[in-house]
């Protein structure tokens, strides 16, 4: 990887900006759902373990499908599953338009059981969309490219994550909860457009065998396994989101504790990314020339501080401001996680290893909010933000314990994984 490579350089590839921008828009999609549901949910029940209970519903579907999807992207085409799952996204987003927006009038009851089967399809969807998205993304981008695409594509996806909540809520606090449908709909459209310009050719595939499915699984999980430096940083993640993610119970916490309406909903939903998308631009212009699993704990570190100041915090900007800082580590951490997992992660394993991974991301974030609920249900919103964020910095702690290799491991300017002594 040569460091003259900057991120307008890996603009230049076709493929790359056309996967970028379908993912974007699919972000800012999901993002926006998110704000919604939440808002129309809390808005209904005013229970925080319904809200986090959203959570969970997305979770089981994604997380027991993952190890199939990733099976099923390294034995077919990749391009074609992200295309379809778009075109599903799509489709399920209309009806959640005609459900949520109140075009097709419902019983309240019967509207929450809808959205929260909407956040099912979701959940089934998005579980095969991540693998064939990292198989694809490393078809459209050589080896030397990897840092600043990293960068690039993290930057994206913050950017989705500011964009989506911001508008959804403003939208919504406008003209109510069918304008505020009618955006992600708009955009999931635009994502499955987009991945019908795609070029990138098909991927030669091994016939199917018998049982292979179960082998193939196996397979993934013996190479995980097998791999400290991967299994450590997909670990640490996952535990330090589960316990330190916030971003479930913002809605209550704009209703109940910093007393804003949809409109501050959809910033403080936004603000982490604020500060994730600005450490991305950096780094996609100036990418790192020593990309370290010790930075990677740091930044969890830096997150878990950020949890326990926003928990504290009772002022609308101090609290924005403790979300953006928990984006900024939180970027930092994603830039290097990226990084390694596409260079120790070989072409025949990428789509079961970025299975198990969004297994670990997917167990973080959606299992995290029903425990973020349940938490909030027991604790109170306050404590369980503050004991969640306590958590995340014991996480770090004991994996820079029990795991030498997590302190040692960095990836230099030629991209080789390199373990200090």
């Amino acid at each position: 990887m040569s460091a003259k490579i900057t991120s307008l350089d890996v603009l230049k590839l076709r493929e790359f900006r056309l996967l970028l921008l379908s993912r974007v828009f699919l972000g800012m999609a999901l993002q926006a759902q998110a704000v919604i549901v939440g808002w129309q949910i809390y808005s209904m029940t005013g229970d925080p373990f319904l809200l986090g209970l959203s959570g969970l519903i997305e979770a089981v579907p994604a997380v027991g499908c993952a190890l199939f999807a990733g099976h099923f992207v390294d034995t077919r085409q990749p391009r074609r599953i992200y295309a379809f799952c778009l075109g599903t996204l799509f489709v399920n987003t209309v009806a959640l338009l005609l459900l949520g927006g109140g075009i097709i009038a419902v019983p309240k009851m019967t509207l929450l059981v809808l959205l929260y089967t909407g956040i099912f399809i979701s959940g089934v969807a998005r579980s095969f969309i991540s693998p064939s998205a990292f198989s694809l993304r490393a078809q459209a981008l050589p080896a030397r490219y990897i840092s600043p695409g990293a960068a690039l594509w993290s930057g994206g996806l913050q950017l989705a994550q500011i964009c989506g909540p911001a508008f959804a809520g403003i939208i919504y606090g406008l003209s109510g909860a069918r304008g505020a449908w009618i955006f992600p709909t708009i955009l999931t459209f635009c994502a499955f457009t987009l991945s019908g310009l795609s070029r990138l050719p098909d991927v030669e595939r091994a016939p199917l065998q018998k049982n292979m499915a179960i082998a193939s699984i196996k397979e993934g999980w013996e190479f995980m396994l097998g791999q400290p430096v991967l299994l450590g940083t997909m670990t640490v993640d996952m535990f330090a989101v589960l316990f330190g993610g916030a971003v479930a119970m913002l809605p209550a916490f704009a209703a109940e504790i910093l007393h804003v309406g949809s409109e501050g909903l959809g910033m403080l939903r936004a603000a982490p990314a604020i500060g994730a998308v600005t450490v991305a631009a950096y780094l996609a212009l100036k990418p790192m020339q020593k990309l370290s699993t010790a930075g990677l704990l740091w930044a969890v570190v830096g997150f878990g501080l950020c949890m326990i100041g926003f928990g504290l915090s009772n002022i609308f900007w101090l609290s924005m401001t403790f979300l953006i800082l928990s984006g900024t580590f939180d970027s930092v951490s994603m830039v290097i996680r990226g990084a390694i997992v596409q260079l120790l992660t070989p072409e025949n394993m990428r789509g079961r290893v970025s299975s198990v991974s969004s297994m670990f991301i997917f167990s973080s974030n959606e299992i995290g909010a029903f425990e973020s609920g349940v938490a909030a249900k027991l604790m109170g919103l306050v404590p369980s933000v503050v004991f969640g964020g306590f958590c995340t910095l014991m996480v770090s702690g004991i994996t820079a314990w029990v795991s030498p290799a997590m302190r040692r491991t960095y990836i230099d300017a030629s991209g080789d994984v390199i373990v200090s002594k």
